[in-house]
C-alpha cells in the first residue's frame, strides 16, 4: 500500500472531493498550485514538471496537453477505482440510507477507455501518465428525476491509494500485453487473454497501435492481426 501524503493550503478551485483529495495526496513540499502556464491553469507545478490530475474525460484535456508538451514536461495523473463503495443519501443529503461494495474492480488496462483521446501523445518524451489504483466511495442521492432509477451521483470520495504505476513511453504500455498471447493476435485474442470486454480490447489495440507499441500485419478473416513493435 502506498502511504498517503497530506499537505495543507492547497487551492481547490471548482473541483470535486476526489480531485481535491488526490491533489493533497500527490503534493510534496515546495509544490505550487493553480499556476498559469502558457495560458492554462496547472494543478501542480513541481520544479520543471507540470502535473495535471484528471478523474475522467481525457478528451477535455487534449488541446491543453498537446500545447504544453511542446515546451514543458507534463505528467497526467489518473485514478482508477480498484475498489468502489457506493453510499446512498436521502433527498436532503442529511441521512445515510445505505452503503454497499460494488462488484466491479478496476485495473490498469482501464486507462485505455480514456487514452483513446490522444494515444499518439505517448510518443512525446515530455509526456507521462501516472495511474493511481484507488479505493473510492461514490455518493448517490435520492432524486425525483429519472437517473439511476431515482438516484443521482453527487460526489466521488478518495478512501485510499492502493498502488500506482507510471507510463513514460510506448514500451511501458506494451508491458500491459499478456505474456501468454502469441503474435500475431487479434482483439478477440486480447480480450480472451486478459478477460476483457471486446470493446475495451479494441480500445487497447487502437491506443497501442497509435503510440507505436504494436502494428497491424494483416488480417484473420475480418479481424486485424497485430504484432508487438519497437517504438520509434
Amino acid at each position: 500500500m502506498v502511504p498517503p501524503r497530506r499537505i495543507k493550503g492547497i487551492g481547490t478551485i471548482q473541483e470535486g472531493s476526489l480531485h481535491a483529495s488526490l491533489k493533497a495526496w500527490y503534493a510534496l513540499p515546495g509544490d505550487l498550485y493553480e499556476v498559469t502556464v502558457d495560458g492554462y491553469t496547472i494543478d501542480i507545478v513541481r520544479g520543471e514538471l507540470l502535473i495535471e490530475i484528471q478523474t475522467r474525460n481525457f478528451s477535455a484535456l487534449k488541446q491543453k496537453l498537446k500545447t504544453l508538451v511542446e515546451r514543458h514536461r507534463v505528467r497526467l495523473v489518473y485514478p482508477i477505482p480498484m475498489e468502489k463503495w457506493i453510499a446512498y443519501e436521502a433527498v436532503d443529503g442529511r441521512a445515510l440510507l445505505g452503503r454497499r461494495r460494488s462488484p466491479k474492480r478496476g485495473s490498469l488496462v482501464d486507462l485505455f477507455y480514456e487514452l483513446v483521446s490522444f494515444p499518439q501523445l505517448v510518443r512525446n518524451q515530455n509526456f507521462s501518465i501516472e495511474a493511481l489504483l484507488i479505493r473510492e466511495e461514490e455518493l448517490r442521492r435520492k432524486t425525483a428525476y429519472r437517473s439511476r432509477k431515482g438516484w443521482s451521483t453527487v460526489d466521488r470520495r478518495l478512501m485510499d491509494v492502493l498502488d500506482h504505476a507510471t507510463f513514460q513511453s510506448p514500451s511501458d504500455f506494451g508491458h500491459l500485453l499478456p505474456r501468454t498471447i502469441r503474435s500475431p493476435f487479434t482483439t478477440h485474442d486480447l480480450a480472451n487473454a486478459l478477460r476483457l470486454s471486446h470493446n475495451l480490447a479494441q480500445k487497447m489495440a487502437y491506443c497501442l497501435r497509435g503510440m507505436g507499441a504494436i502494428e497491424a500485419v494483416g488480417k484473420r478473416g475480418k479481424s486485424l492481426l497485430y504484432v508487438t513493435s519497437v517504438p520509434s
